[in-house]
């Protein structure tokens, strides 16, 4: 028995459209986008009368991927709850980036703010985090020479 790698990351949202962007944005590419429902999908994930659209996105590279998940049936009855940093649970997903700067300022003219502030941690990294649509949380880390 053995795990090869992770295979994706599952984000549920609201406003697919707004949380597409912000990743295109990001610099992923669609690889695909399908509106799933049937008995099948729901023995797998234990729900119900499901109805969904899902947007796959890769990175450039090809060594990873991002799932948006948009459900219309059932929808979640709490909807959207803020979360902070240290909120239990999957709380971000971490990029490494070139030139950290510039992805903050062309995510935050599409909305995106900061967390905290760019930080330069032990003059390995530049890291921050940024929240996007849906309140995603991310980590960009961009590597110094």
């Amino acid at each position: 028995m053995k795990v090869h790698r992770i295979d994706h990351v599952g984000v549920i949202v609201q406003d697919l459209p707004a949380a597409k962007d912000f990743f295109i944005e990001l610099g992923l590419e669609v690889l695909g986008e399908a509106e799933v429902e049937g008995e099948w999908v729901e023995r797998i994930i234990g729900l119900t009368d499901v109805k969904e659209t899902v947007v796959m996105l890769g990175m450039p590279d090809g060594e990873a991927t991002l799932e948006l998940v948009k459900f219309h049936t059932p929808s979640d009855e709490n909807g959207m709850q803020p979360s902070f940093s240290n909120t239990l649970g999957i709380r971000h997903i971490a990029f490494a980036v070139q030139d950290i700067e510039s992805i903050v300022a062309k995510l935050k003219k599409k909305g995106a703010e900061l967390v905290g502030e760019i930080q330069n941690y032990e003059n390995a990294y530049k890291l921050c985090y940024i929240r996007g649509p849906e309140g995603i949380i991310l980590e960009l880390a961009e590597k110094i020479n």
